[in-house]
């Protein structure tokens, strides 16, 4: 093992960082993106500087590492942006406040309304067939309604 780490040479470094970009492809999430990068950047090194013993190449292997995985931890911070929809995929949030006609009757709390091309749910006070009524909130798949004035 010790003449293994006394003879590294350039492509033990390269091969290294090929493995690791290949176990990146099985999704990774990108850290072995950068760990692969840095061991291929140790292996340009090794190529130029032949006699760097391998304690510094462990070493800089280790600091670009962190470095890299650092890199890439604040910069998929950074992406995260707040959404100028957040209410895309809670489609009935976007229908609190807006006037719909009732489909089936409201009795005992409960009927169906028609929204666009399609007939939710509702729970409101008791409405004829025809009525309007107000979405003022959601439960699930479920909106709530009163009587549109």
């Amino acid at each position: 093992m010790w003449a293994f780490l006394q003879h590294l040479s350039f492509w033990d470094w390269l091969a290294f960082g090929t493995v690791l970009l290949i176990l990146e492809v099985f999704g990774a999430g990108g850290y072995l993106l950068w760990i692969g990068m840095a061991a291929a950047a140790v292996g340009v090194l090794a190529f130029v500087m032949p006699d760097m013993p391998w304690e510094l190449q462990f070493l800089l292997f280790g600091l670009l590492s962190i470095a890299t995985a650092l890199y890439w931890w604040r910069r998929q911070r950074s992406a995260v942006r707040m959404s100028d929809q957040p209410n895309l995929n809670l489609r009935g949030q976007e229908l609190i406040g807006k006037t719909f006609v009732v489909h089936a009757a409201i009795v005992d709390g409960s009927g169906k309304i028609k929204v666009a091309d399609g007939v939710w749910m509702a729970r409101g006070p008791d409405a004829a067939a025809g009525s309007r009524v107000r979405v003022i909130g959601q439960q699930g798949a479920i909106l709530l309604v009163e009587p549109a004035e």
